[in-house]
């Protein structure tokens, strides 16, 4: 057992709750969708998921902080804290795409610790803590080890990027096309989906020009335990903090992608 097994068994009574109620919402005829001042959308779900998460981490974790999407920031004077996007892929959940889910992370000292991806829509969960090993299944009883892929040349890999028009706005869209040219397949999944594909071993880099720290937190872990590597776009290790950026690999690949999208990789000379 690890230090984090209480906490990772946490991790997966708040995703229950989340599917519970986020399923019941999904595709719904009365269903609410509002605009943020950033302008994206949010729905009943999203507000009713993160009130039932926090009222959960209060009686469960009352010492610990609380960073949700639609709420904010709980201060803790620890230095854990839990870090809730109730719903990852919003606009595909309004518009009735099943690739959305509840993303909830554990940070201590502003690193990932423990991290859990429920997709409920597609039957499916991704969890790990550090130094367990990442796992996927239907449920907490069902799970089975994953491990990103072998690839070893960009010739050989699947590329998962973000929205084109995002790379554009980042004045990274001509690396992005021509990436998309040398490799051998690419997809634009979205969200969550393609980091959890990398960490299946399915596809073999993602990439994503900008997301908040709700966005990443839970993803690490999953990536890390599972053999990959995430950072910025300038090798930092992920999450930066603020607005990020993203570039996860099985790890070969990772520092031909940053020599392509970003800074060259720090050396460790130690």
């Amino acid at each position: 057992m690890t230090g984090y097994a209480a906490d990772l068994t946490l991790a997966h009574l708040l995703a229950d709750t989340a599917d519970a109620l986020s399923t019941a919402r999904f595709r719904a005829l009365d269903l609410r969708v509002e605009s943020k001042p950033d302008l994206t959308p949010v729905s009943d779900a999203d507000t009713a998921v993160e009130r039932e998460i926090r009222g959960l981490l209060a009686e469960h974790r009352p010492a610990d902080g609380l960073l949700g999407e639609e709420f904010g920031a709980t201060p803790s004077a620890g230095a854990r804290q839990w870090v809730i996007d109730p719903i990852d892929g919003t606009k595909n959940f309004v518009r009735g795409v099943p690739i959305w889910a509840t993303l909830v992370a554990l940070l201590e000292d502003g690193r990932p610790v423990v991290g859990l991806v429920s997709a409920p829509a597609l039957g499916r969960r991704w969890w790990a803590a550090r130094g367990t090993g990442a796992y996927a299944g239907p449920d907490a009883s069902h799970g089975v080890p994953i491990r990103v892929s072998g690839v070893t040349r960009m010739a050989d890999a699947s590329l998962c990027y973000s929205s084109l028009a995002g790379w554009e706005r980042a004045g990274r869209l001509d690396a992005v096309l021509q990436l998309m040219r040398d490799t051998w397949r690419s997809r634009a999944y979205g969200d969550f989906y393609g980091y959890m594909l990398l960490a299946e071993g399915a596809l073999d880099v993602m990439i994503e020009p900008e997301l908040s720290l709700w966005d990443v937190a839970a993803l690490v872990p999953i990536v890390t335990e599972a053999g990959g590597t995430i950072t910025d776009l300038a090798g930092q290790p992920a999450p930066a903090g603020g607005n990020n950026s993203a570039l996860a690999s099985n790890g070969v690949l990772h520092p031909d992608i940053l020599r392509r999208l970003g800074s060259p990789p720090r050396i460790d000379a130690r």
